[in-house]
């Protein structure tokens, strides 16, 4: 599988936003349209989009999916789309509205047997988001940390059959720092599912590392970059 850089679109009562270490009160918004965004990414060779509805992730439901609906619409790409989805419906819904991939967090850490449904029912469709802050899993919009470790939920899900995991270190997320490598490539070592990374691009040169990276773990298949492509920090069209 080869590596996949993933633009994030994160809206928030229908804009596009960034949090900071995904804090509420730190968000930057860059834009009013989210379809004008989309097609931005698809046209500098996106082949993957990763959507986050962050009021569905805050509130416990999804609250923004009439903006994914037109982001669907409006683009060709696959999209890969968190935030609020806690139920099997949910999910269904996600799916028959066009959405390749569905991503789940909180409930999938309160409820091993939602796993297990999802990954029987929908295989390749789900992924689960593991949001890890100083190693434990973190819950509710990040806004929770649980005694579970990263490392340990991930091989629990691995278990249960799941295809795809979402790795962000909470600590790294929006900083531009770089990611964590060694958290990243310790989860990558310790299942046997795809990994994506997620949390602290600032620039090619750490996009360039895990593309290294997954060289030597395989199950490494790509990144989300968010606030460093906003910023102008990283180049679209020179990365993928």
């Amino acid at each position: 599988m080869s590596f996949l850089i993933y633009p994030a679109i994160d809206l928030r009562g229908g804009k596009v936003v960034r949090l900071r270490q995904g804090a509420a009160e730190a968000q930057t918004t860059y834009s009013d349209d989210p379809v004008a965004m989309a097609r931005r990414w698809e046209d500098e060779g996106a082949r993957f989009l990763h959507v986050v509805d962050l009021d569905g992730a805050f509130e416990g439901t999804p609250r923004n999916w009439e903006c994914v609906q037109a982001i669907l619409k409006a683009i060709q790409i696959p999209v890969q789309l968190g935030g609020g989805m806690r139920t099997r419906g949910q999910v269904e819904e996600a799916l028959a509205m066009g959405v390749t991939r569905c991503v789940v967090g909180t409930k999938a850490c309160e409820s091993p047997e939602f796993v297990a449904d999802l990954a029987r029912a929908f295989g390749v469709h789900v992924a689960v988001g593991i949001d890890a802050r100083d190693g434990f899993v973190a819950v509710k919009g990040w806004t929770e940390k649980t005694g579970l470790t990263a490392l340990e939920f991930g091989r629990q899900i691995d278990r249960l059959g799941v295809k795809h995991i979402i790795f962000t270190d909470v600590s790294t997320d929006g900083m531009l720092t770089g990611p964590n490598y060694a958290a990243t490539t310790g989860l990558c070592d310790a299942v046997s599912c795809f990994v994506i990374a997620s949390g602290g691009v600032g620039n090619a040169g750490h996009i360039q590392t895990l593309q290294r990276l997954a060289e030597k773990h395989r199950n490494l298949t790509g990144v989300i970059v968010g606030k460093a492509l906003y910023d102008g920090r990283v180049d679209l069209r020179q990365v993928t």
